[in-house]
């Protein structure tokens, strides 16, 4: 099958993976109002399209943490992937690195820092989740520094749990151990669980040498959660900042004055996000605050945006409202599921052409263009009539 657009990779990721895991993808917080206005609230602005520009060629190419990037999106950290596909963090990395963009690796991944950078030598940043044992934290950062990762992205908006009515359904993260039930529903995938069990044991890769947290995927992903600190606050981001050389991302992000804040410490970059609608629900959608957040700090560090991402024409608005990228998220998952690193590679080759479609028709020979043009390109859809 191909997969011409994100919802091709959803209908076959539903029909190919394990419900436990579907839904995992799938799912959100609560009723799932904020992952459905993720999405809709792009809805709200419409493209101008514009005539006889003259543009043969175009460029979709931005630049964000310092570096010209072919396209103005990259894959962000989604957990367990390699529970979607064999390696499925390698196969998504591989297909990020054959377009030029960056991959960020899960804290929650299944492949370890150590052998995503032995199997492909593309840009990658590693997600940071501070932990109450410390030390757990700085040696990933360790891990990070020794793999050359280029951006450590700090994910701040997990510090008190979400409740997932579909997880707690299907008893994932609450269970350590492999359930009858959980069983049973694997196997009602029988080709997953022959794809899956063919690269061996699965394990939470970057606890690899910390055997206190149990030695297999579901007792590792307890335990783990229940090390996220709740006590997390600004002096340990600008311990953070101190400890990490490299470039900071900050994720998570959905107010202005907490975007200010991170600029006072000195991060490279923020992305606006609600972990895709994930942790509380009835919050703002990320494209709805984006304009108030890069017009308190949009001149003073990069801003990113994620949630709710699904088409071309989502990356288009988010540029022309002040973003410098965008991350994916559960669209490249779903097309992990759907059909691995092939699925993730038309997936991007996907959104990258709806992009070129997109500021074609609008008359930009340059995707740089929108946020400088932003008022000749965007206009609020008008509200419907009674």
């Amino acid at each position: 099958m191909v997969i011409a657009s994100w919802e091709d990779a959803r209908r076959l990721a539903r029909r190919r993976l394990p419900k436990i895991f579907f839904d995992y993808i799938d799912g959100a917080a609560f009723s799932e109002q904020t992952a459905r206005a993720n999405v809709d609230d792009y809805d709200h602005w419409l493209l101008n399209q514009r005539v006889l520009a003259g543009h043969a060629q175009r460029d979709s190419s931005t630049a964000y943490l310092g570096k010209t990037r072919p396209l103005p999106f990259m894959l962000g950290p989604v957990g367990f992937s390699g529970l979607f596909a064999p390696q499925g963090e390698i196969q998504a990395a591989r297909a990020a690195h054959a377009a030029g963009i960056p991959f960020c690796l899960s804290n929650f991944g299944i492949t370890s820092l150590e052998d995503l950078r032995k199997a492909t030598d593309g840009p990658i940043w590693f997600q940071l989740y501070v932990m109450r044992d410390r030390s757990l934290s700085e040696l990933f950062m360790a891990r990070a520094e020794a793999a050359g990762v280029e951006a450590l992205c700090v994910t701040v908006d997990t510090s008190v749990g979400g409740v997932r009515d579909r997880d707690i359904r299907n008893g994932f993260r609450s269970a350590s151990r492999l359930t009858p039930r959980i069983a049973l529903g694997l196997l009602a995938r029988p080709m997953w669980c022959l794809r899956i069990a063919a690269g061996g044991p699965l394990r939470i890769g970057n606890l690899r040498d910390q055997p206190q947290y149990g030695r297999r995927v579901l007792e590792q992903a307890s335990k783990l959660t229940g090390e996220l600190d709740p006590s997390t606050n600004w002096e340990d981001m600008k311990r953070i900042r101190q400890r990490w050389k490299g470039r900071l991302v900050i994720k998570g992000i959905l107010a202005a004055e907490d975007a200010l804040r991170c600029a006072e410490l000195g991060a490279d970059a923020i992305v606006v996000s609600n972990h895709g609608g994930r942790q509380l629900d009835c919050s703002p959608s990320t494209v709805s605050v984006l304009p108030e957040i890069v017009a308190a700090v949009g001149e003073r560090l990069d801003v990113l945006i994620d949630g709710g991402v699904r088409r071309g024409s989502h990356v288009v608005k988010a540029l022309a409202l002040g973003a410098r990228g965008v991350l994916l998220g559960r669209a490249y998952a779903y097309a992990l599921g759907a059909a691995g690193e092939k699925g993730v590679t038309q997936l991007i080759e996907a959104i990258a052409t709806e992009i070129d479609v997109c500021i074609g028709h609008m008359g930009l020979a340059r995707a740089d263009e929108l946020y400088r043009r932003r008022s000749e390109v965007l206009r609020r859809h008008a509200a419907p009539g009674p």
